[in-house]
């Protein structure tokens, strides 16, 4: 029976990955879980998982240093937020990976190739281990969020987020389908965006250059954006005005 080892440092994100690789892949037993990297070697190096599902971003000891330690003696599946720069590293080099929060169909497919390479040996990390650590992927900016959205809790790709706004003590997370709520000050949140993805239009909004779909005037010449799958119009204050004056 092949084995395997889930190192991720979020309960809910580990729960949520063994539950889909029980059904994807019920044959496998036992799976061994890790809450970070260094409890991940450890069990590793005791137990000998024939696959590793590996955080990248863990606290201390990253997915990338677990991986590098292992390289050649285990097959790897990194689990990542989403990142355009680490996908495209992982397609080139025909890597496996599962993106935050893992879906059904995905991991499937990922366990389908797993399986069919279990006959060979494990494909060498060392150019990839390379390439991401110069990019930095284990660091960088917010990747994704968990928030709540009335009494359940969702994982949320800060790629998927349209705007955030401030809403008195809370920040709301606003999807092309949803609406959350995260407890963190807007202000403390955008220094953790990725300020050339993410514009901050009004002392309580932040908004996805992806999401905007155009930018028209009102009544005082401001400007007002509209957005990608959304009716709602996002004013842009006068401090602000300036990012859209040759729109």
């Amino acid at each position: 029976m092949p084995s395997a080892l889930i190192a991720e440092d979020e309960p809910m994100l580990r729960e949520q990955l063994r539950s889909r690789l029980r059904e994807a892949w019920p044959e496998l037993d036992p799976i061994h879980e890790a809450a970070n990297g260094e409890h991940a070697l450890a069990l590793f190096e005791e137990e000998r998982p024939d696959v590793a599902f590996l955080d990248i971003r863990m606290p201390a000891m990253s997915g990338l240093d677990v991986a590098r330690a292992i390289d050649g003696r285990c097959h790897v599946v990194f689990v990542t937020a989403y990142d355009q720069y680490a996908i495209a590293a992982f397609d080139e080099g025909a890597i496996d990976y599962l993106l935050k929060p893992v879906a059904a169909e995905r991991i499937a497919k990922v366990v389908a190739r797993v399986k069919a390479r279990m006959a060979l040996p494990p494909l060498d990390l060392a150019t990839l281990l390379a390439r991401l650590a110069e990019q930095g992927e284990g660091a960088g900016h917010l990747k994704w969020i968990r928030a709540s959205l009335g009494n359940v809790m969702q994982v949320i790709a800060v790629a998927d987020v349209l705007y955030f706004q401030a809403e008195d003590k809370y920040t709301k997370v606003v999807t092309a389908t949803s609406a959350a709520l995260i407890r963190k000050p807007i202000k403390d949140l955008y220094d953790e965006l990725d300020q050339e993805a993410f514009w901050q239009i009004h002392r309580a909004t932040i908004v996805n250059l992806h999401a905007i779909a155009g930018v028209e005037r009102d009544w005082r010449d401001q400007p007002v954006v509209t957005l990608k799958g959304r009716p709602e119009k996002l004013a842009v204050s006068r401090s602000f005005a300036h990012r859209f004056k040759s729109m």
